[in-house]
């Protein structure tokens, strides 16, 4: 296949896919795709993030689905990353990046063709997803906000007084409440602002960028800088490739003031209710002392993929342990343990990462491994997930165009992916792994041997990308014990199965965190807890489960994850918002009601 060929072949499958769509020929259409071929939808077909997998269950619904999203247009976005050749999941592909137009807006995808024996064109992979809504287009580049209502009213408001009037929500109700100024719901805010969804978040802690600015000390991010940016607005390049956490903080506060987000620091979220009538929530949250009574049409939980409350096992005799017992959430600096002996619980992200902290002090530590840990060095492996956009870095692939492509990745694929990645990894590994084993530290490849960032997926947890801590272990600078070796705490420390004992003047569990779905039962009830169920993980249909998509419970969403999930999957949920808003989805037309009376926040004492 010439390089020169590639466009052309791309564009001849779309023009043919494209006549056999329109003509709902159910044979043509077969004919474009490999038997066990998979599409992936993100809004544009379902209104949902859903993959059809089998050349049959992919030509059934593109005819059904088309009926009413009426999908036309295809053809090769001009504007986006040109068709290549490139080798995706160990199989070399003509890869392109498309356009095209639905009933209510337009969209944008991914094809990976493949020659097949007779030499035509077959899709092993094709994406959909809604890029913008027609008539609610982006406020950006042609079509930003010219000003007007402040740049030529001398003696009247300007852009500042108009800003801070904004921020206050005296004379309206939010059509969004965000709860949670963190990566997640500062990147959902903007996108929503600017396609025009009046939007305010509220975080507990005094200053936007706290999330990250509060925790421990040294903190460095693990993901490089060219995948960490927020919606619109890139990271510098001239930053160093792994943020501190400080300089991270920075740069949400500076996010949130450049994209002009409605923002209410210092202010908790209380508790509410759903009203069926008016289709929308009644929440009180508390904003300096006051209960503040809001009425917001979408409630967005945007606080991280777990509850932020600690789980701590019950061990055997911890009730009579007289040192200093903590979780690693309430866990910030070493400073006040230098010198002391120290017992970490938990082999994941945090307990490697407070060890090496404490140890960095002078502490006495070790750390304790209750079950295996999947363990990759940062360079090369913990970074070769994010390849993709090592590309953007370097030989110019823009990031949306690296997120398009992401996006494009169903579950299996990812299954697939990792296992080959999970496998590099091993190689590359091998020797920090052999004096993990060496030691007595228990590791693990992940479940199906897919590694360590499809456990992120799958559980949030239960890996460790090595910053130098497995080193320590291996070295025996931290002690190791495995949770079996315990029998039991004492007021000094702990008795061993062997009959030995060790005393330990302070214990950090890094031991987790409750299902998000406690708070949900917390702040709106045990019925829509219920009604939701558990939040986060890969459910039943390879989706996440009630993260970025519809909820059992209307009015209701849930975004969180990592920079990249959280940035790129930002958009698809800020559609989805819209879409109701504008009564567009008829997935949720059924369940508008009347608008309710904008009459303010209100306050109570």
């Amino acid at each position: 296949m010439r390089e020169e060929n590639i466009s052309t072949l791309a564009a001849d499958w779309l023009g043919q896919f494209g006549e056999a769509l329109a003509s709902r020929s159910a044979d043509d259409l077969r004919r474009l795709f490999l038997d066990d071929a998979e599409l992936r939808d993100i809004v544009a077909l379902t209104w949902d993030f859903a993959t059809f997998s089998g050349v049959d269950d992919i030509v059934r619904n593109l005819i059904e689905l088309n009926e009413t999203v009426s999908m036309s247009g295809f053809a090769i976005d001009s504007n986006r990353t040109a068709p290549t050749r490139v080798t995706r999941v160990g199989e070399e592909v003509v890869e392109a990046i498309y356009r095209f137009e639905t009933a209510v807006g337009t969209g944008a995808g991914i094809i990976r063709l493949v020659q097949d024996e007779l030499g035509g064109m077959r899709a092993r992979l094709m994406s959909t997803t809604l890029q913008e809504l027609r008539g609610h287009e982006e406020r950006r580049g042609a079509r930003r906000p010219d000003g007007a209502t402040y740049s030529r009213t001398f003696g009247g408001n300007n852009w500042q007084d108009e800003r801070d009037e904004r921020q206050q929500f005296a004379d309206r109700e939010p059509e969004v409440l965000i709860v949670g100024a963190g990566q997640a719901g500062l990147g959902l805010a903007a996108r929503l602002g600017v396609i025009g969804v009046d939007t305010l978040v509220v975080d507990k802690l005094p200053r936007v960028g706290d999330v990250w600015r509060n925790r421990y000390h040294n903190l460095t991010l693990h993901n490089q800088s060219w995948v960490a940016s927020f919606p619109y607005l890139d990271l510098p390049d001239t930053w160093p490739s792994f943020l501190p956490k400080d300089k991270l903080a920075g740069y949400m506060e500076y996010y949130a003031e450049a994209m002009e987000l409605n923002i209410w620091t210092g202010t908790t979220f209380v508790g509410g209710r759903y009203d069926d009538d008016s289709a929308a929530w009644r929440v009180t949250v508390m904003r300096d002392g006051a209960e503040v009574a809001l009425r917001p049409r979408h409630l967005v939980f945007a606080s991280g993929t777990v509850s932020g409350e600690a789980t701590i096992p019950q061990l055997p005799g911890l009730d009579e342990y007289q040192g200093k017992v903590l979780h690693s959430s309430g866990y910030q600096s070493a400073d006040e343990y230098a010198g002391v002996r120290a017992l970490v619980v938990g082999t994941g992200t945090s307990g490697h990462d407070v060890a090496q902290d404490l140890y960095s002090v002078g502490a006495d530590v070790t750390i304790v491994q209750r079950s295996s840990t999947t363990v990759v060095s940062l360079e090369p492996s913990g970074t070769y997930v994010y390849e993709l956009y090592s590309n953007s870095n370097s030989n110019g692939l823009p990031l949306e165009d690296a997120d398009l492509i992401n996006n494009a990745t169903t579950y299996q694929t990812s299954i697939r992916s990792n296992q080959l990645m999970a496998q590099q990894m091993e190689e590359w590994d091998a020797d920090l792994l052999d004096r993990l084993h060496a030691v007595g530290f228990r590791t693990d490849i992940g479940e199906d041997r897919t590694g360590f960032h499809l456990k992120y997926s799958r559980r949030g947890g239960g890996y460790y990308i090595n910053v130098g801590c497995s080193d320590l272990i291996a070295d025996k600078k931290i002690g190791l014990l495995q949770s079996s070796e315990i029998d039991r705490f004492t007021k000094g420390g702990v008795t061993l199965t062997n009959g030995e004992s060790r005393s330990f003047d302070v214990v950090v569990f890094a031991t987790g965190y409750t299902n998000q779905q406690e708070v949900v039962k917390k702040l709106l009830g045990s019925e829509i807890s219920g009604r939701v169920g558990p939040i986060w993980g890969v459910d039943s249909d390879g989706e996440m489960r009630n993260m970025w998509r519809p909820t059992a419970q209307p009015g209701l969403w849930f975004h969180a994850g990592s920079l990249v999930l959280a940035r790129s999957n930002s958009k698809y949920l800020a559609l989805q918002i819209k879409a109701d808003l504008e009564g567009l989805n008829p997935r949720t037309r059924a369940q508008r009601k009347p608008a309710i009376a904008t009459a303010g926040a209100s306050t109570t004492g």
